[in-house]
């Protein structure tokens, strides 16, 4: 207890409960760099807006460029910003980025941008060969009630041999995991044969949401005629609801990949 400067009795403030999290909305999208299929638009701005209309928790971003210096002088809406500092704002207040791909003008990777701190993270380069950079980002996030819940953004190769490779090296890292912990994997596994899924499939603590409530993947590519299933979101120790491919416009002009969406339960 303690006094005022006119001797009346002030109690401390109790401190503020903060409550359990146990369900998170979740979003992975394919951006191409902020431009419509075929680089025929920058669109950044109009993306933000889509992005901030799901209310997602969580946003796992592929193809998020980093910095381009002839795109920012060439055209008038390129942020001053980084497209994920951009993207997050003033609505998550934690991201990350793992650079994979660097070149003269500038560099280009995954992001993940959380309404939860980030208590870590670190972009574990899974490249094989070639010129062909790509990379597993992978955050630790600090969710109230859970000791960590582990996201992980995927970008895996174009070619069906590497990324046999890369699914090896997401198993090593879900095997470093503590067995208990929360994961959601979700991005852009190029996984038109679905040899990788197979692969995924072989674990009996891993599901991907829409093959769990719909019998398949999700048709993501490209994003006007949605033929291929590129696009995943994988969970262990949690279960999925309502999973959601945002197949109408806006989403069908903003980039070359339809993004998915669903509700975590923790």
């Amino acid at each position: 207890m303690t006094l005022d400067i006119v001797g009346n009795n002030i109690d401390s403030p109790a401190p503020v409960a903060v409550p359990d999290v146990h369900r998170m909305k979740v979003l992975t999208v394919n951006m191409h760099k902020g431009f419509t299929a075929l680089n025929r638009r920058f669109i950044l701005p109009e993306l933000r807006e889509a992005v901030r209309s799901t209310s997602a928790d969580l946003v796992f971003l592929q193809e998020v460029q980093g910095e381009h210096e002839k795109h920012a002088s060439r055209y008038d809406a390129w942020p001053q910003v980084s497209q994920y500092e951009f993207l997050a704002d003033s609505m998550w207040t934690d991201y990350a980025y793992g650079r994979n791909a660097v070149y003269p003008d500038g560099h280009h990777g995954n992001a993940v941008l959380s309404k939860y701190p980030i208590k870590s993270y670190r972009n574990l380069d899974v490249s094989i060969t070639g010129p062909e950079r790509r990379g597993l980002l992978h955050c630790v996030l600090e969710v109230p009630g859970h000791e960590n819940v582990h996201a992980i953004c995927v970008h895996l190769s174009l070619l069906e041999s590497h990324r046999q490779l890369q699914i090896v090296l997401l198993n090593q890292l879900l095997k470093s995991l503590p067995p208990g912990d929360p994961v959601i994997i979700a991005g852009d596994f190029n996984d038109w044969k679905l040899q990788g899924n197979a692969m995924l499939s072989q674990r009996d603590d891993l599901h991907e949401v829409f093959e769990r409530h719909h019998g398949k993947l999700a048709r993501t590519y490209p994003a006007r005629w949605p033929l291929l299933r590129l696009d995943r979101i994988y969970l262990r120790n949690a279960t999925s609801h309502n999973p959601t491919i945002l197949g109408n416009k806006p989403w069908t002009h903003l980039s070359d990949h339809l993004p998915l969406a669903v509700e975590v339960h923790l």
